[in-house]
């Protein structure tokens, strides 16, 4: 039975106590690493605070769109500081993201707006 397994089931091989690693965290959240990773950076948090906050808003009403928007600002704030490869790899995380959570795809695409 693989950790990922056990977590779900409740249920602990040979009853020893058993620790979550980031990538289980990651695998229940709801989001991949890159999408954690976002999160992360826009919010200030550590990788494993993120997860969690990933899996509440993943389960909120309009919770996917927070996301979405928060990956937008990151991109946002890579264009300003003239990361260009930070905005590619951004730009990736979003479209992977909005082919995962279409309801988050807004009829106008904001993000090509000028601030």
């Amino acid at each position: 039975m693989s950790r990922y397994d056990a977590i779900q089931s409740g249920t602990f091989c040979n009853r020893r106590a058993m620790m979550i690693t980031l990538e289980d965290c990651i695998g229940l959240c709801g989001l991949t690493e890159e999408e954690v990773l976002a999160l992360a950076e826009h919010e200030h948090l550590s990788e494993i605070c993120a997860t969690a906050l990933a899996q509440y808003l993943l389960s909120q009403d309009q919770g996917s769109e927070k996301v979405r928007d928060m990956i937008v600002d990151d991109i946002r704030q890579a264009q300003r500081s003239g990361d260009k490869q930070h905005v590619l790899a951004l730009l990736h995380v979003l479209h992977h993201f909005l082919k995962k959570h279409p309801e988050a795809t807004p009829s106008q695409h904001p993000w090509s707006e000028q601030r």
